[in-house]
């Protein structure tokens, strides 16, 4: 018993189309409707075929396409001369199911007479189809066993591409790994970085949806939401969907998803009062006129699209179809119903609900896009593939015998070709159709290119799809996305952006601060630290400044710090006009002394010693002025050394005059002869001993450290505090300390001899004076601690002046009282208390 004879039909197929004999013959699978109905099973008989609803006319113009590519070829006499093609066009009701059933009946023929698969290699060399990758995936895995290729004029799933799974699967559409490319640039080009994504639940959405989370993983874009839309369609699935999108902030929609399965979805979103959404639309839908037409809320829609291209007479092709040329073909009739609303004069007739076609009915504004073929973009895919196989049949047959690609150089044999020997020519070839170059990589993908397309409404209230950028995968990395903004009309009329983001942009002088357990688009927003700037919109983290800057009251810029010192402004100013004053009233002190210098009040005590203190307190007051200013190394080391040395002085000679008051009080006693002791030689040789002292220890500072300009940027961070470095604390401290131990000294020398006879005596102004001096320095030590910046060199400043004005007043405005004002009391009798 033969092969063939076994072999029998098994049940209809009830699948119309279109057929026509050739030498070769390929298959063409198309949606020409968008959805299926499922009917009822009892279970008792055999289950009836799915009913395919829902004609429409887009797709129908793909497959009129092909048959007239397939009539171009034929009549070409530089194309597969003296060669026919053949065709078999069947519907898929845009589901994998039916697809499977449409690609099968391609296989076997109408009857089992025709069914020579069962007994040789199939007629079919090659497929055109299928729009829908789910659909594609189906009838790519049928085929495979027999080697057969198909070309895919609108399945863009980026699975497809897999060699190893889909070995005999071409396109000549861009898959959706570029597809998914385009969307995350688009999106990072207007900022939409907070998004919702509706995919359809099939293999086309789930890789879609998959490639778009990888593309913006390492970006600031966000899923603020995914749904499915369910493949047996459920309104109260739809209707949780369309919660979550009112719920939801997110403004930005982007749509995977066929229009078969979105129209219906939309159906629902219309009845719903959901506003203010720009939906970004996938090459499915993109440019879906049905849509377009049908949901006026879908203006501004932007997407990209299959790059547009030209067939020539496809409408004047187009326009002979109609039922009176096709009276029995049922597509006709459905088409005609579609685009006319009215039933034609035909037997094929059986929609008794519409009236009768009078022949002046005009295109239902729905389906006004199925004339407009100035530029088509999927059925100048379909063109494509039909040229692509008609290029590689030809390469075929024109094979030199022992030049050929397969076994010891031989070529096909053109009586009996088989699929496969078909794919090795298709995988190679290359061509230029409409001035566009046509060829296949290792993966059977095509050179990716896309149109942006936005929905705009014309004056006359028509829709357009206006080509307002593209994307070309050939360019360079970042620079594949090219936008013209001002052609743009956005949904509701908007004239800006529309703005979809979790969290507002986080200005310059701020970063982002992710919310915990939210997507990293969610954040808030938190000023730089002082001393760090973010000088960009959106910083991750604020930068440091350098040492010598800091950051502006904005946090957006690094400005040089504040250089601070004891300048001359206005404390400095003030505190050189005392000093100065104090100077010039010792000074002045001194003239009076030394044009008085014969009268009893100056000799007393030894006239010398006084003149040698307002000398030192003339210096003292000056030394003041080396604080003042800029620190440099000479000033740092005159600053200490010149303020300890007249101190030193200072103090060396009133401690010189308490021991001759103190002498001289006691000299008065029987066999005392201290005053001896305590001549003026003396009194120089303790006045220079002390002070050489301080001389030592100075010297001893200088050279072993000696104090120097340092910048200090610790104390206040956001300053620059230019001051004198002691160089050693031990030897700073020592100084102040040899200058208090003066001072203790002379102090409790006068202490003692405060109680002595006289109606002068010096010894209780001495005492004053010295107690002002050690409480001057005893507050400065905490003081000069804890103040800051040049305030610290003000309180040192001011320790100086104050303890020198307390020692000039004490130690000579009585004196100077009596001078000048009282100078009836300038007598030796009244001085040593022996008037009457």
């Amino acid at each position: 018993m033969s092969t063939a004879s076994t072999c029998m039909l098994q049940g209809g197929f009830e699948l119309p189309g279109f057929m026509s004999e050739g030498n070769f013959t390929i298959g063409g699978i198309f949606p020409l409707h968008y959805r299926v109905e499922l009917p009822q099973t009892d279970f008792k008989t055999p289950p009836v075929s799915a009913h395919c609803r829902g004609f429409d006319p887009r797709a129908f113009r793909w497959a009129l396409t092909m048959r007239l590519a397939v009539e171009e070829i034929n009549r070409s006499k530089d194309l597969l001369p003296n060669h026919t093609l053949g065709y078999k066009i069947l519907d898929s009701c845009a589901t994998p199911v039916t697809a499977q059933r449409a690609v099968l009946a391609v296989l076997n023929g109408e009857d089992s007479r025709e069914n020579t698969m069962c007994s040789a290699s199939s007629p079919l060399l090659a497929v055109i189809g299928e729009s829908g990758s789910s659909q594609s995936i189906v009838v790519s895995r049928t085929l495979q066993p027999f080697r057969i290729p198909m070309i895919s004029y609108f399945s863009t799933c980026a699975c497809l591409s897999d060699r190893t799974q889909f070995p005999t699967f071409f396109r000549v559409v861009p898959s959706d790994d570029y597809q998914v490319k385009a969307v995350a640039q688009l999106l990072k080009h207007f900022g939409w970085t907070w998004i919702g994504v509706v995919t359809e639940d099939h293999d086309y959405g789930r890789f879609a949806l998959q490639g778009l989370k990888k593309e913006i993983e390492n970006t600031d874009i966000c899923l603020a939401y995914h749904e499915m839309i369910p493949k047996d369609y459920s309104t109260e699935k739809v209707l949780k969907i369309l919660e979550v999108m009112r719920m939801s902030t997110a403004r930005v929609v982007v749509v995977f998803s066929g229009e078969g399965e979105f129209y219906p979805f939309l159906k629902e979103f219309s009845k719903q009062n959901i506003t203010g959404i720009q939906w970004i639309a996938s090459e499915a839908w993109v440019s879906a006129s049905v849509l377009a037409e049908t949901y006026p809320f879908l203006d501004g829609t932007i997407g990209f699209a299959v790059r547009k291209g030209y067939v020539p007479n496809l409408r004047d092709y187009v326009t002979t179809v109609d039922p009176w040329n096709y009276p029995s073909n049922v597509l006709v009739q459905e088409l005609w119903e579609t685009l006319y609303a009215c039933s034609p004069p035909s037997a094929a007739t059986t929609n008794t609900q519409l009236s009768p076609c009078t022949g002046h009915e005009t295109v239902q504004e729905q389906h006004s896009a199925y004339m407009n073929t100035t530029s088509p973009r999927v059925a100048y895919n379909v063109y494509k593939g039909v040229y692509a196989i008609a290029h590689s049949l030809h390469n075929l047959i024109q094979c030199t015998p022992g030049h050929g690609p397969f076994l010891n150089g031989s070529c096909a044999d053109v009586s009996t070709i088989q699929p496969w020997q078909l794919q090795h020519y298709l995988q190679d070839v290359s061509f230029f159709i409409s001035g566009e170059k046509v060829n296949f990589d290792m993966k059977g993908d095509s050179i990716p290119s896309y149109d942006l397309i936005n929905w705009q409404r014309d004056t006359y209230g028509q829709i357009q799809f206006v080509t307002v950028g593209l994307y070309d995968g050939a360019r360079v990395a970042g620079k594949e996305l090219v936008i013209d903004k001002d052609t743009i009309k956005w949904t509701g009329q908007r004239k800006e952006v529309l703005v979809s983001v979790c969290s507002d942009s986080c200005p310059p002088g701020s970063r982002k601060a992710v919310r915990a357990g939210e997507p990293i688009c969610c954040f808030d927003c938190v000023p730089c630290d002082s001393g760090k700037i973010s000088n960009e919109t959106d910083s991750i983290d604020c930068m440091a400044c350098p040492e010598d800057f800091w950051s502006n009251t904005d946090g957006t810029h690094c400005v040089p710090k504040v250089v601070e010192f004891l300048s001359h402004d206005a404390m400095g100013v003030t505190l050189t006009v005392i000093a100065i004053v104090g100077a010039c009233l010792t000074v002045s002190v001194l003239a009076v002394f030394l044009y008085h210098r014969s009268t009893p009040i100056v000799r007393v005590n030894n006239s010398e010693l006084s003149f040698f203190i307002l000398l030192s307190l003339t210096l003292c007051f000056l030394c003041a002025l080396v604080f003042i200013g800029e620190p440099t190394s000479w000033s740092c080391m005159l600053r200490h050394t010149a303020f300890s040395i007249t101190f030193s002085l200072c103090i060396s000679c009133i401690l010189g005059k308490t021991l001759v008051v103190l002498a001289a009080f006691t000299a008065t006693r029987p066999g005392n002869n201290i005053m001896k002791w305590l001549g003026p030689r003396q009194q120089r040789v303790i006045i220079f001993s002390c002070t050489l002292v301080q001389v030592v220890i100075c010297a001893a500072w200088l050279i072993s450290a000696p104090p120097f300009p340092s910048r200090n940027t610790q104390y206040q961070r956001s300053k620059i505090i230019l001051e004198c470095s002691v160089g050693s604390d031990l030897a700073f401290w020592c100084v102040l300390g040899y200058i208090g131990l003066l001072a203790c000294l002379c102090f409790v020398l006068a202490f003692l001899a405060r109680k002595l006879p006289g109606n002068f005596n010096e010894a209780k102004y001495i005492t004053f004076s010295m107690l002002i001096f050690c409480a001057v320095w005893l507050a400065f030590v905490p003081a000069y601690v804890s103040s800051p910046g040049k305030f610290t060199v003000a309180v040192e400043i001011f320790a100086i002046l104050a303890s020198s004005f307390g020692l000039l007043l004490c130690l000579f405005a009585p004196k100077c009282y009596i001078i000048l004002i009282k100078p009836e009391k300038n007598t030796k009798n009244h001085l040593m208390g022996k008037e009457q």
